[in-house]
C-alpha cells in the first residue's frame, strides 16, 4: 500500500533507521516520497511511511489469527486517534504535531482512511466481488496514501480525483504483480470475482504456475480498467502547484505506465515482473522535466 522510496530525514532519523527504510523501499514499485520533495515535509511523510508499513504488516501477518491481526491494528489507530501514546500511529500524529495546524490536521484525517481496507485484510479472504468492489477498496487503501500528501502540500481539490484514479492504478497494478503469493499465503484475490465467472477462471488457479488462458484474459481485461485510470491520472502533474509533488506524480505515472506494458507482456505467476533500474532512470528524467516546467 505504501509506495514510497528514497526519503531521508536529515535531522531526526538515525543511520540505522535510514538503512531500514532503505531496505524496506528497495521493496516498493512507485516512490511517494522522494528527494523532489521539499525537505521540510520529509519527516512528516517518513512517519506517513512508518505508519503505512506497519499497519500492511499488521494486516498481511500469515502467522497471526484474524484477531490478533485486527489487535495490532486496533493500537495503531487508537495512537492515531490520540488514545495511545505509542507506536507507529502516536508517531505520526506526533509528526503531524497533533493536527493543530490544517494542512497536518487534514493529513491526520486522510491517514485514518487507510484502516479500512486494512480491517477487510485482517479480517481474511479478501475477495473482489467486481470492478467496483476492487475501486471501493482502492479509495481506502490507496488514493487515502495521494490524498495525504496533497495534504501536507496545501494542494487544492482539482487535483484530487487525478490523484484518486493514479494511486488505484498503482495497487491494482500491485495486485496483479503479488496475486500468486496473495492467494497461496494470504486466501486473497483482488481480481474481480465477476469477471473471474465470465472468463471460466477458478480461484484455485491463483496457485498454479504460469497463467491459464481463462485467467490471462481476466488479466488483460483488469490492465484494461488500468489504462483508463491512467488516462484519469493524466491531468494530475499540471493540477498541482508544488513543483517537486508535481515532478514526483509523473515520474509515477511514467513508471505506472511502464509497469502496466510489462505486465500485458509478461506472466506474474511465472515469474515476477518489475521495473527495471532504467525504467527508474527515465521516470527521474520525466520527474525533473515537470517539476522544472
Amino acid at each position: 500500500m505504501s509506495l514510497i522510496e528514497g526519503v531521508r530525514d536529515g535531522t531526526a532519523a538515525s543511520r540505522a533507521e535510514e538503512a531500514k527504510f532503505d531496505a524496506a523501499a528497495r521493496d516498493e514499485n512507485f516512490p511517494v516520497a522522494s528527494r523532489l520533495l521539499a525537505p521540510a515535509l520529509r519527516g512528516r511523510v517518513m512517519a506517513f511511511y512508518r505508519f503505512a508499513r506497519a499497519a500492511d504488516d499488521a494486516a498481511d501477518d500469515p502467522r497471526a489469527s484474524p484477531e490478533a491481526r485486527q489487535a495490532r491494528l486496533d493500537v495503531l489507530e487508537g495512537g492515531l486517534r490520540g488514545a495511545r501514546g505509542d507506536g507507529a500511529g502516536a508517531a505520526l500524529r506526533r509528526a503531524l504535531a497533533e493536527g493543530r495546524a490544517p494542512r497536518d490536521a487534514a493529513a491526520l484525517r486522510e491517514a485514518a482512511g487507510l484502516m479500512p481496507a486494512f480491517r477487510r485484510d485482517a479480517a481474511g479472504g479478501t475477495a473482489c466481488a467486481d470492478w467496483d468492489d476492487l475501486m471501493g477498496y482502492c479509495r481506502s487503501s490507496a488514493a487515502s496514501v495521494g490524498r495525504v500528501l496533497l495534504a501536507l502540500h496545501g494542494e487544492g481539490q482539482a487535483a484530487r480525483a487525478p490523484s484518486d484514479a493514479l494511486c488505484a492504478a498503482l495497487q491494482v497494478l500491485n495486485h496483479l504483480q503479488d496475486m500468486g503469493g496473495d492467494h497461496r499465503l494470504l486466501g486473497r484475490r483482488y481480481l474481480p470475482g465477476d469477471w473471474m465467472a465470465e472468463a471460466g477462471a477458478r480461484d484455485a488457479e491463483l496457485g498454479a504456475p504460469s497463467l491459464s488462458p481463462a485467467l490471462a484474459r481476466v488479466v488483460a481485461r483488469t490492465l484494461d480498467g488500468v489504462d483508463a485510470l491512467l488516462a484519469e491520472a493524466a491531468p494530475l502533474p499540471g493540477r498541482i502547484a508544488a513543483r517537486g509533488l508535481r515532478g514526483q506524480a509523473a515520474a509515477t505515472l511514467w513508471l505506472a505506465r511502464r509497469l502496466t506494458a510489462r505486465l500485458r507482456r509478461g506472466d506474474p505467476l511465472a515469474a515476477r515482473v518489475a521495473l527495471s533500474r532504467l525504467d527508474f532512470a527515465r521516470a527521474a528524467l520525466a520527474g525533473l522535466w515537470a517539476a522544472a516546467r
